[in-house]
Formats: C-alpha cells, structure tokens, sequence
C-alpha cells in the first residue's frame, strides 16, 4: 500500500473510496488500520480475500453505513462490490462495477442485473431525499465508458465489453435517476482518459478509455469547482492502471485545473488501425498486474462551522501490494 499513503499525504482527501481491495475485513485493519488511525480515518470496509473489495475512509464523519446493494445478484454468491455511508451529509457510494468479460456470457448478464440493482438503490435515495436531502455521490469503477469519445478509437473496441449498447443504456438508466457525469459536464469536448493498459505502450501513447466516472445528484453538483484526472499517479514504479479522478466542491484547492494533469505528450500519427493488446494477433494475453491493486477515492472536507458545509475531491487511488497477481474481474 506505500503508494495510496503517500497519495493520501499528497492530496489529503477527507473521504476515500476505495474499490478491488482483495482484502478481508480482518486483513484490511491489519494492513491499513493503524496507518490510517494514525491520519485520522474512519474506516467503513467489505472485503473478501481473493478478489473485489470496496472501502471508505472518512474524516468527514462516517455515519449508516450499509455493505451491500438490495437485490443485486451474485456470481453465483454475493461478492464484495459496494459499500455506502454518509461523509460530510453526502450519501457516499464506492462501487465496483462487475467487468462482463466478454458479451453475451454470464458475467456480461450478471453485471446488467448488478447495474439494475444500483439504479434502484440509488434512484430511491435521490428521490427520498432523507437526511441527507438527496445529496448523493456514486464513484468507482463502472467498467463502461459512457460514449465513443471516451475510448482512444471506437473502432478498436468492436466486439469488446465496456462499449456495447446494453452496457451504456445501463449506465444512462442509472444517471436518469438524477445524476450527472460531473467531469464530462465540465469539460465536454475534452480527451479525458482514467484507464490505460499496462501493454503495449498504452499509456505513453494515451490510448485509454474514461471508465471511472463520479456521479453527483443536483444538490451535489452544482458545488462542482473543478474536475480533471490525477494522471500524474499514472506514473512511476508500480503504479495503477488507473489514474485519479479529482472533483473539488464549493472551493478548489489547485483551481480550475483540468481536464488531465499533466496533459499527455503530443501523440505520435498513428500507423494502420489501432488494436487493443488483447485482440486476437496483437500480444499475449498475459497481464502483468502483479505488484498492483486499484482504487478510487473521493474527498470531502469539512469547514468548521455551526452548518458545515463540504469540499471535496474525488479520486482513483494507486495502491500496490507485492503478492497481488491478475483477477477475473
């Protein structure tokens, strides 16, 4: 985990959402627990040991915190992919959305079925508007990208999961529950990336996709002051295959800074169709994740005042564990 601390020192997120843990409730306090007391974190957790995992970390106040979605399947048993709690009067929650693998295969419909599940759950907490007056943030992992301007070539993802039609329709299902893709309002004609393969030179190249969305209700907003991807943590020895992605509310810290920071290098022109690396011809299917786990994070700083209000950002954070191999997410 060296990598998400000192990200946490870096950026000093007051609430962090985490996703693809692969710990246990257990493991994650012996790992992280004194780290993370000692920067004044509440910890909301639902781990298992191998695979998936999601988290919050919160000094914002962590309150009703629930560890899983109503009616959402399992693949067959209920897996650890959402955990929800209340940060700085926001209903907070880190999801992580099921990969599909290939369309049309069981785990393709299962994550339809995981994505219909969330809609109702969060559609029902926009509409009651409760405690928390229908404040309502959903960050993570959504494995889909919204639209053809969010991969680096439509044409190279045909037949591939993340793309197809029932997918995206899902993610507008949940949206139409009165959410807003903050950081494709903010910045709408923009190249924005958040993943990019460890392979092929996908990164240096920026050949990614934007699969790592945060999805605000009205309430939360219209506080949006900036947005943009913390590509700078793309970087280094051992880093994720996703970058943070940033959302300040009621005050920005750095600005008005985006839409990706540091912008990528001029591209090189493109030679031939573009492929991804695991089309058939194109590399081995290996994937050389070892040394790495994923995760996204949101902020929410509190001011000290009678009515606190928040700010916040909201991030996918890098972390690193040595004996981590690839998952079939």
């Amino acid at each position: 985990m060296p990598r998400l601390l000192s990200w946490l020192d870096q950026r000093q997120p007051d609430v962090v959402c985490l996703q693809e843990t692969k710990l246990t409730d257990d493991a994650f306090t012996t790992l992280l627990g004194d780290a993370l007391a000692s920067r004044d974190y509440e910890v909301a957790r639902h781990g298992e040991a191998r695979w998936n995992g999601v988290a919050i970390l919160s000094r914002a106040g962590l309150g009703n915190v629930v560890t899983e979605i109503a009616g959402a399947p399992g693949f067959p048993q209920p897996e650890a992919r959402a955990v929800v709690a209340t940060c700085g009067g926001i209903r907070v929650y880190s999801v992580y959305v099921p990969n599909g693998r290939t369309p049309d295969s069981d785990h393709y419909h299962y994550k339809l079925a995981w994505l219909a599940a969330l809609r109702d759950a969060v559609g029902d907490a926009v509409g009651s508007g409760g405690p928390t007056g229908g404040s309502v943030l959903v960050c993570g992992d959504m494995n889909i990208a919204p639209t053809g301007a969010d991969v680096f070539d439509p044409d190279a993802f045909i037949g591939q999961t993340h793309v197809t039609a029932p997918e995206r329709a899902a993610l507008a299902s949940l949206e139409a529950t009165g959410l807003h893709d903050v950081v494709r309002d903010r910045w709408p004609d923009q190249r924005i990336f958040s993943y990019w393969d460890y392979r092929a030179g996908m990164f240096h190249q920026d050949f990614g996709m934007r699969i790592d969305l945060v999805l605000a209700s009205d309430p939360v907003a219209d506080r949006v002051r900036a947005a943009w991807i913390d590509r700078e943590a793309r970087k280094g020895t051992g880093p994720s295959d996703h970058a943070p992605v940033i959302v300040d509310l009621d005050d920005a810290p750095d600005g008005d800074i985006g839409p990706v920071v540091p912008p990528p290098s001029a591209r090189r022109p493109r030679r031939g169709p573009a492929r991804l690396p695991q089309a058939p011809g194109s590399l081995p299917t290996m994937h050389p994740r070892h040394g790495v786990q994923r995760a996204r994070a949101i902020e929410l700083g509190q001011r000290a005042t009678c009515n606190p209000s928040t700010t916040g950002t909201l991030a996918e954070i890098p972390a690193d564990h040595s004996q981590d191999s690839a998952t079939p997410v």
